[in-house]
């Protein structure tokens, strides 16, 4: 029986002692997008620049943390107009607010390679409590973290003034995100 109990204690050393912890962000294998409504017609587009950190051991999720740095004037509507448009005053006010913030407070696994993630979101001087689904998939010394969110708009004053209704651009946006991480 006492061999028994040492090997499993044995294995559970090295089970923890295997595992990874995957913190070094692969930014072209990453990306950040968003889904909205414009006059009922599905619309989309991506930011181009975000600075994501992250530290994340799958043996201890309750560790983990994450901040993601969002440059808004890097705003990738599929048009150049439409792309300034967004980056004024009236929306993301890049001039006085050029970055949104993600910082986690809490890791929580669901089981599987599922987590949820709580934390605060701030986006023009705005901070909301955030939480939100992610799968978590290794592969080698590699991890792909997958999920989405949706937000609204007039939380965060996103469309001041005449665009602070709902009727053209929909209040609810959903955000995509895709971080590439290894553990090297």
């Amino acid at each position: 029986m006492k061999r028994l109990t040492l090997a499993i204690a044995m294995l559970a050393t090295l089970d923890v002692a295997a595992a990874a912890e995957y913190k070094n962000v692969q930014a072209d294998k990453s990306s950040i997008g968003f889904a909205y409504k414009q006059m009922g017609v599905a619309m989309d587009g991506r930011f181009r620049k975000f600075t994501p950190q992250l530290s994340f051991d799958p043996a201890r999720p309750a560790n983990g943390k994450v901040s993601i740095d969002i440059d808004l004037g890097s705003v990738d509507t599929g048009t150049a107009e439409a792309d300034q448009e967004v980056a004024g005053k009236a929306w993301f006010n890049t001039k006085a607010f050029p970055t949104a913030r993600f910082v986690s407070s809490s890791v929580k696994s669901l089981g599987g390679n599922k987590y949820e993630v709580a934390g605060k979101l701030s986006i023009k001087g705005q901070a909301r409590d955030l939480v939100f689904p992610t799968t978590f998939t290794p592969a080698g010394n590699s991890g792909l973290f997958e999920g989405g969110f949706t937000i609204r708009r007039g939380d965060f004053s996103i469309g001041e003034g005449a665009w602070s209704k709902f009727d053209i651009v929909a209040n609810d946006i959903q955000i995509k995100f895709r971080v590439a991480a290894n553990s090297q």
